[in-house]
């Protein structure tokens, strides 16, 4: 199928030829000279069968083998036609010569020279045969009778020694009559002894009029198998075009090599399905997005590819669509390819995206710890400028008051004060999604076992973990119909291993779907999401971790994930 695009492409795409570039054989100088001489040109055929179609040349190649072919079959018929008839006229004449031969007291006549009397035997044996000659003689070979009588009592044109010697003879002689087939027996008395011989023949004129009137018969069958032939092989040189889009043989090469070239040359995976969604090709770059093995001729649906994917095969218009395949974050453009209304197929490109989703996601994590610590900094800097103001008036004591009350508060939802989580990363990026949380509804909070002394040493992947399942639980959470909605995160320290646990009072998730929600990018709200737990799984396992749901959550019960992080605590820090 792909083929046959490309094909397409390349002849829609093909220049016309110049007047140059029809003599590809002769230098620039040759041209001109032919151009001015015309076709005093030397080679000129072979030019003109050059610049012929590949598809012309090959009707004209068969029609030529079909005409040898008929040619020489009718030939070898006309000729066995031939030898055979010449073989039964021989037969025929010796047949009649046997039959005169044994006339009874003929032999004796020749003996007594009875000339009138064998005359008269051999005139009726002529007429009663057709034959063109019936010609007795003696033992001499003189003739006793013969067609013309001023022929008679002279001796035979042809050797009569086998003959009289008892030998038959079947031969295509020429002699006074021309030429005939003629056959010879030795003429024997009543005692049994030669006496003479009988010669009978017929004119090779019959023959060739027999052959004419045969090869006549055969002729029209050989017509009309040359006919066949030609029409065969335009029919052939037809259908081959077809199949070919009209390009000829060096352009489908090329159009091989430069395929080769753009498939396994380019950066993006390619895959391309016929009508009847079987692999026609497949990219190395695609098998290795994939991490699937294809082979040309396998049906899509055998393959083990994403959902996701597998349904882009089932549209009949362009789209593009956001899959996961094991670790990798795939964009996937899918593109149906039609000629003259007739789909012929279609073809998906892979994009790996997986990089790019991560530096995001770990870009929206700096940027929500960015902006916690900006609100952490504006708000030290108003509690700064109150402190000053306060010094600035002499109320010296109400400025000791304002600063006890600061740093004795120690409540559940400054989170950026919680002395349970040393890392003021976390706390930071916390305080944030406190905020954001807010603006959703839903009540964001740590829990009273949090516990986590140690200073991170992997901030990057612990908040993309941590930063993608409070994302998750959030949405989860506002779009339920519980309330109130709530989201509570656990974090506890294992020597350098980090624990999570986020839970949310969203929905749930189904038990079928525990597994999908990680690998398939599987989301219920919206095209081009359900990435983030994908990323997030992708993460931990790249420090040695893993992710998990703990707990399913529906009706009354709270859904839980849980990601374990190792070594991303400094050992001995507290």
């Amino acid at each position: 199928m792909t083929v046959n695009v490309l094909a397409e492409t390349v002849r829609r795409a093909r220049p016309q030829q110049s007047a140059c570039s029809r003599y590809p054989l002769f230098p620039r100088s040759h041209r001109l000279a032919h151009l001015a001489h015309g076709s005093r040109y030397p080679g000129g055929m072979a030019i003109r069968w050059t610049r012929m179609r590949f598809t012309r040349q090959l009707m004209l190649l068969q029609i030529a083998v079909v005409v040898a072919l008929v040619t020489t079959g009718f030939g070898l018929v006309s000729w066995l036609l031939e030898h055979n008839l010449e073989l039964q006229y021989k037969q025929r004449a010796l047949a009649v010569a046997r039959t005169v031969a044994a006339d009874p007291g003929l032999g004796d006549l020749v003996r007594a020279r009875e000339q009138p009397a064998v005359q008269q035997v051999a005139s009726r044996q002529l007429q009663s045969t057709q034959a063109l000659f019936v010609v007795i003689t003696d033992d001499r070979g003189i003739r006793l009778s013969h067609p013309d009588p001023s022929l008679i009592g002279k001796p035979v044109s042809t050797d009569p020694t086998q003959a009289l010697s008892g030998k038959e003879v079947a031969s295509l002689e020429r002699g006074t009559l021309g030429l005939s087939a003629r056959g010879k027996v030795p003429l024997r008395d009543g005692a049994g002894r030669i006496v003479g011989e009988v010669s009978v023949g017929f004119d090779a004129q019959d023959i060739r009029n027999s052959l004419i009137g045969l090869l006549a018969l055969a002729l029209p069958f050989a017509l009309g198998a040359l006919l066949l032939g030609a029409g065969a092989a335009g029919l052939l040189t037809r259908l081959l075009k077809r199949r070919t889009f009209g390009l000829e043989p060096a352009e489908l090469a090329d159009l091989v090599r430069e395929r080769e070239a753009v498939l396994y040359g380019i950066g993006d995976g390619v895959l391309a399905v016929d009508a009847n969604h079987r692999v026609t090709m497949c990219n190395d770059e695609a098998i290795r997005l994939l991490s699937t093995p294809i082979e040309p001729g396998t049906e899509v649906s055998r393959l083990d590819l994403p959902p996701g994917l597998l349904k882009l095969f089932d549209e009949h218009v362009g789209h593009r669509a956001l899959t996961v395949v094991g670790s990798r974050v795939l964009v996937a453009n899918h593109r149906p390819v039609a000629r003259d209304g007739v789909g012929l197929g279609s073809v998906v490109t892979l994009r790996d995206r997986t990089d790019v989703e991560q530096l995001t996601s770990e870009l929206a994590a700096v940027r929500s710890m960015t902006g916690a610590l900006r609100a952490q900094r504006h708000e030290f800097a108003n509690r700064m400028h109150t402190v000053l103001g306060l010094l600035q008036t002499g109320a010296r004591d109400d400025a000791l008051e304002y600063l006890r009350s600061v740093t004795q508060f120690t409540g559940g939802d400054d989170i950026s004060a919680s002395p349970a989580v040393r890392s003021a990363t976390i706390r930071s990026f916390m305080a944030a999604k406190t905020a954001r949380a807010a603006e959703l509804g839903v009540s964001l909070r740590l829990s009273d076992e949090t516990w986590v002394p140690h200073r991170l040493i992997a901030p990057v992947e612990v908040i993309t973990v941590l930063g993608n399942l409070v994302d998750n639980a959030l949405e989860a959470a506002h779009a339920s119909t519980r309330r109130p909605a709530e989201v509570e995160v656990d974090l506890l320290s294992d020597g350098t291993e980090l624990v999570i646990s986020v839970s949310n009072t969203g929905e749930g998730v189904l038990p079928e779907n525990v597994e999908t929600i990680f690998v398939e990018g599987m989301s219920t709200r919206g095209d081009e999401r359900g990435l983030g737990l994908a990323i997030a799984r992708q993460t931990a396992e790249t420090v040695g971790g893993s992710i998990e749901v703990t707990n399913c959550g529906g009706g009354a019960a709270d859904t839980v994930f849980v990601a374990r992080l190792p070594n991303v605590l400094e050992a001995g820090s507290s």
